[in-house]
């Protein structure tokens, strides 16, 4: 997977945020793309990302479905990731807030398509781990310092508990955040840096286990059977999938 030739596959190993940065579209172009995805749109995401051009284009009615259930402006709002995920637009959820905050690159208060590609190309099979790496790194960095620190992990624990409808006791959960910082935290500063993260996830590789959507290699096959009406394992596993 490292050794593809072209520019083309160079691309397609860098961070989704770096990818993101350098392709904005203006916003004249943006409002041009607002109510429409062409051709032209699919092969550019398909060329950024592990994705074939028919997967990039089940990806977009994927998109039309969730962009249009609350605020039908054909953006995702977190509303509406709110209601696709768990099925309630108003549940107040920490680990919701920032996977919106990732997925809407360029801070804008909605998702658009190239965003909703690039940033579901995280968990495909293909893409390299020193992205996954960093994209679990930046969802636990709550304050976005560069740095983990102790509080922001036990509230990402506690709210990955909370939805999981697990309750442990204080205690419990102190033991784990002291654990975590014991491996973690090689420098002892007291928080955790994405040098010292990546040391810890090598060490422990089954952090990213859900950084993987296995069906993404097949999305014809997968993504029919992922309705907003219903729960299904589809949409069990993309929750999952962010839950480290």
């Amino acid at each position: 997977m490292g050794c593809m030739p072209s520019k083309l596959a160079e691309n397609k190993s860098l961070p989704f945020r770096v990818v993101e940065k350098k392709l904005l579209p203006s916003k004249v172009a943006e409002k041009k793309l607002k109510h429409r995805t062409s051709n032209e749109d699919f092969s550019i995401l398909a060329s950024e990302t592990p994705f074939t051009i028919s997967k990039v284009e089940k990806l977009h009615e994927l998109y039309k479905k969730l962009s249009n259930i609350i605020i039908k402006d054909g953006f995702i709002h977190k509303e509406e990731l709110l209601f696709a995920l768990f099925r309630n637009s108003n549940k107040g959820n920490l680990f919701v807030d920032r996977v919106f905050d990732l997925f809407d690159v360029n801070q804008n208060g909605h998702i658009d398509f190239g965003e909703f590609v690039r940033s579901l190309s995280v968990f495909h099979p293909e893409t390299p781990k020193t992205v996954k790496i960093k994209y679990a790194f930046e969802l636990y960095d709550l304050r976005h310092t560069g740095y983990i620190e102790r509080e922001e992990l036990e509230e990402m624990v506690l709210a990955i508990l909370n939805e999981l409808d697990l309750a442990l006791s204080h205690e419990v959960i102190e033991t784990i955040v002291d654990k975590t910082f014991v491996e973690a935290d090689s420098k002892g500063d007291g928080r955790i840096d994405l040098e010292e993260w990546e040391e810890y996830v090598g060490k422990n590789p089954s952090i990213l286990k859900n950084m993987t959507l296995p069906y993404l290699l097949d999305i014809t096959q997968a993504f029919p059977s992922f309705e907003l009406n219903g729960e299904t394992k589809e949409s069990h596993a993309l929750i999952a999938s962010m839950y480290i």
